[in-house]
């Protein structure tokens, strides 16, 4: 199952110098506009501390942990849904992701120049939500022309998508985002989710703030705070330029030691992709031998058979039994036969709702 986040924002926000410490593929960071002509992809890994303590006790030949992909999308002017700027290419790229990560400029800079002259990020966001809308609303008119006249003949699948294309007609009009609309029925969430409108996307709000801010934001921040809770989104403060510093350096404690004179108990970049993965509604459920240790990603709320066929379609298809250990229990007693010996292995039918760290193993025959 892969995750795909793209990452967004006006030129010179710091979207490049953010998925540079985020990837190892490096996007140019640069001061002018566009630099960032191609999406650049960067396939990052999920921090899991869960996994490191579990291959302490069993000592695997690998840890495989979930990984992520990150796309760094070419800045966005005004104009963008018209074709200005980049904005046919912008659009399409981030029409292919799962969700955004939109990042606002939240810190002063004389050196590094705004693209609108001056530093206001609700201004920002604004300037992009506006032009995403305005994409979705092209798209959603020209298709409800074509589907009112289906659902006029009768058929009952575009009586369903008419409704849902003028509720998110209406909204859009307002100027507020498709998100905020929910739909009841099974029917009109397929239909929503078949049509991959851009405001429509999960969104966390990246606020790229100065070293000094890196703990507990600024003012410019705490207003991006106040509109992201209005809309029930998610803010988080990084200091791209200092997440930059503690890339480049090479040892685990070096870094610690620069974290722990910022006071902060863990990076923005760990924080910024555990919070992506969570933008999904997505959890993490391991299996663990001598072979590997790793990390599989499934949707919260998932059946055992389901994270199952994570695995292979044939685990699904001759779905047993899954024996669960729950991690905490794994740690505690430091081995499978331990847990087994304790009596705490669950043995669990195709009911079982699978939780966020549960370790695996299942029965199937096919």
């Amino acid at each position: 199952m892969s995750l795909k986040c793209g990452i967004v924002g006006l030129p010179n926000v710091g979207k490049s110098t953010i998925f540079n410490c985020l990837s190892s593929a490096k996007a140019q960071a640069a001061n002018f506009p566009f630099c960032t002509i191609e999406p650049n992809v960067g396939v990052i890994t999920v921090p899991d501390e869960r996994l490191t303590k579990l291959a302490e006790i069993v000592h695997p030949g690998r840890i495989v942990p979930a990984t992520c992909e990150i796309v760094d999308i070419a800045g966005l002017v005004k104009g963008a849904s018209k074709g200005e700027g980049l904005g046919n290419k912008f659009l399409g790229n981030i029409r292919e992701t799962d969700a955004i990560i939109h990042v606002l400029r939240c810190f002063d800079d004389d050196n590094i120049t705004h693209v609108d002259g001056s530093i206001d990020p609700i201004r920002d966001k604004e300037i992009i939500d506006t032009e995403l809308q305005l994409k979705d609303l092209e798209t959603i008119e020209g298709r409800l022309s074509r589907q009112q006249k289906v659902a006029a003949a009768g058929n009952k699948e575009a009586k369903i998508e008419v409704g849902v294309l003028e509720a998110y007609k209406e909204v859009l009009e307002q100027g507020k985002n498709a998100r905020v609309v929910e739909f009841d029925s099974k029917e009109e969430q397929d239909a929503a989710r078949n049509l991959f409108l851009l405001t429509a996307k999960p969104v966390l709000y990246v606020c790229n703030v100065d070293e000094a801010s890196a703990k507990t934001g600024n003012d410019y921040s705490r207003r991006v705070e106040e509109v992201a809770k209005a809309e029930g989104a998610e803010v988080l403060v990084i200091a791209g330029k200092t997440e930059e510093d503690i890339a480049s350096l090479e040892t685990y404690e070096d870094k610690q030691m620069f974290l722990d004179e910022l006071g902060l108990e863990e990076s923005g970049v760990n924080r910024l992709i555990k919070k992506a993965y969570a933008l999904l509604n997505l959890e993490t459920f391991i299996t663990a031998g001598e072979m590997e240790v790793k990390a599989w990603t499934y949707h919260k709320g998932w059946k055992a058979p389901q994270c199952a066929g994570v695995i292979h379609t044939d685990f699904e298809k001759g779905f047993i039994r899954a024996e669960v250990i729950k991690y905490d229990d794994y740690i505690k007693y430091g081995s499978e036969a331990a847990v087994r010996e304790a009596g705490k292995l669950g043995i669990e039918g195709k009911d079982y709702v699978v939780q966020d760290g549960d370790i695996m193993h299942f029965r199937f025959n096919v």
